[in-house]
């Protein structure tokens, strides 16, 4: 929860507009504003303070106890000029509370932490458990001094400007080793607990055989990325208990699955009790993996039999790959969630032309592996063979990168030895039908004229069918220098269902400095003033045009109210 407080009629203008667009994020304090603070720094994860940053200095100096346990804490002028991160950059998330704030009050984030303000990330923002010299070793990544990086396991992370030797150090590890005095270690979710057990089992007796058969494996607890068991023992008590003090999620899996994995030591009790002869050690092992810690029981004092087994595996680290929709090109219009993830990969590819449009956003060390216009399957292999190297890849297009872009030749190579993370975009259609007015208000379809990839019969039918239908069309990629004629046949085609005056809305570089748009009819439109950066959209027959902008109603019974 993110508190609010302010002491003036502008700050709680400004409160209220964060309270508007946040409504199950924040939380409102009143009174005064010494109280205010002291009850939200004791209630919240974070504070938003539109106060000076001195008042605000003093007020919270004798509530801060450490970087890790305290919120994280915005400072916002009287002018909401500005977004100081004052406190809890990282641990608290200031830093990425600041920008938000920026981004919804028109405020400029301000961010001094040192690794933020140079491109290099944040050790204790990476996702994964950290432990040791943390300032001692980022500290170190700042001055240019030699780090070297011993990544165990394979874990994708983002560009560190890593050396092969150094004094000081980065370990990627599950292993149960204390990092040593200019050492940092990462801990990465890489290990899965089976665990099984009797109706009743004590939590206690669960938790402890975990952490037993993790300590005397060398592994660390930080590391595990889930407890899994079969489905019939998914409200187990004692199970679930263990998952929340271990702060992991709990997987369930059917008996008959578990039935199909091969495991070392299969057991007819858990085949006559829940109908597999394995719980703890195939439910780790579902989906592959290095069974570090075959089944074992637990162990009771007063000598009774165990009610709880547990088997541990590592699953190997997998390369991950975010297919990245970049928008129609606006810079405003490119969603948070895809810096974000420009942000953390170590790999970009992309087209020449759009990988301009974000080179800035990259973290210093990023390899970009761009090409030009009619590489798409190319730069699609690219992107899955780097991420099957154990890299975080990310594969940009323009728009939403599902949508006539990246997305689809991309799956098409990849299997299911990485991870696949979509990340939608604003599309060209979405960007256009905001400038025309809304086009878009009812059933609506897109459909590219390009017959390089989709024989022209095929692409003639779905737009025979979308004019059958009475279907609001979007033509992507209408005409080029080569392609001259589909535009008009299917123009055409929509003319024989639909009457001249059907409003047309043509958009050229939606939402890019030399944008341009105009609203036509069906009759009047000169497919020569179009070309491939350029979006038409047809209505249909309910679609008016009001005022100058292009709008489909979102029912009949308001199309019959205007007649």
């Amino acid at each position: 929860m993110i508190g609010l407080i302010s002491a003036t009629a502008a700050g709680a203008a400004a409160c209220d507009r964060l309270a508007a667009a946040w409504p199950d994020r924040t939380r409102g304090y009143d009174g005064p504003v010494g109280d205010a603070v002291r009850r939200a720094f004791a209630e919240c994860e974070q504070l938003v303070c539109f106060l000076a940053t001195g008042a605000v200095v003093r007020l919270i100096a004798p509530l801060l106890g450490d970087k890790v346990s305290d919120p994280g804490v915005v400072c916002v002028d009287e002018g909401g000029r500005f977004a100081v991160s004052l406190v809890g950059g990282h641990g608290g998330g200031a830093n990425e509370l600041a920008r938000e704030v920026g981004g919804l009050l028109g405020a400029e984030p301000v961010v001094t932490t040192a690794t933020d303000a140079v491109g290099v990330p944040g050790l204790d923002t990476l996702g994964l458990p950290v432990e040791g010299a943390v300032a001692a070793v980022s500290r170190a990544l700042l001055d240019g001094d030699p780090v070297a990086l011993h990544n165990e396991s394979g874990w994708p992370l983002p560009p560190l400007p890593v050396t092969g030797e150094g004094a000081y150090g980065i370990r990627v590890t599950d292993r149960l080793v204390e990092p040593s005095e200019r050492e940092v270690v990462l801990r990465p979710p890489t290990l899965v607990v089976g665990v099984g057990a009797s109706k009743g089992a004590p939590a206690e007796e669960v938790l402890e055989l975990i952490e037993g058969a993790l300590r005397e494996a060398g592994l660390s607890a930080r590391s595990v990325a889930a407890l899994a068991t079969v489905d019939a023992k998914a409200e187990e008590p004692g199970i679930v208990a263990a998952a929340e003090r271990l702060g992991v999620p709990l997987v369930t899996h059917s008996a008959e699955e578990l039935a199909a994995v091969e495991v070392p030591n299969p057991s007819e009790a858990p085949l006559a009790a829940v109908g597999t002869p394995s719980v703890a050690e195939a439910s780790a092992l579902v989906g592959g993996g290095e069974l570090l810690v075959p089944k074992r029981k637990s162990v009771r004092a007063d000598g009774a039999p165990a009610m709880a087994t547990c088997a541990v595996v590592r699953r190997p680290a997998r390369g991950r790959l975010a297919v990245v929709g970049l928008g129609p090109g606006a810079r405003d219009l490119l969603t948070p969630r895809a810096k974000a993830e420009l942000r953390r990969a170590a790999v970009l590819v992309g087209l020449d032309q759009y990988v301009d449009q974000i080179r800035d956003l990259l973290r210093p060390g990023t390899r970009v592996l761009e090409s030009g216009l009619g590489a798409e399957e190319e730069r699609a292999r690219t992107a899955v063979e780097e991420a099957r190297k154990g890299q975080a890849v990310a594969l940009i297009g323009s728009g939403d990168a599902g949508v006539y872009a990246m997305a689809s030749p991309a799956l098409a190579e990849a299997s299911d030895d990485i991870d696949v993370i979509g990340v939608p975009g604003v599309t060209a259609a979405l960007a256009a039908a905001a400038i025309l007015g809304a086009p878009l208000g009812h059933d609506h379809v897109s459909i590219s004229l390009s017959d390089l990839h989709t024989p022209w019969e095929v692409i003639e039918r779905r737009v025979r069918a979308a004019a059958e239908a009475d279907i609001v069309v979007t033509f992507y990629n209408p005409r080029s220098r080569g392609r001259d004629w589909q535009l008009p046949k299917a123009l055409a085609i929509i003319a024989g269902h639909r009457e001249p005056a059907t409003p047309v809305g043509v958009v050229r570089n939606a939402s890019r400095p030399d944008e341009s748009a105009r609203l036509t009819t069906l009759a009047a439109l000169d497919p020569a003033t179009v070309d491939m950066m350029t979006v038409v959209t047809v209505g249909n027959t309910a679609t008016r045009d009001i005022a100058g902008r292009m709008v489909t109603p979102r029912g009949y019974r308001w199309q019959e109210g205007t007649k």
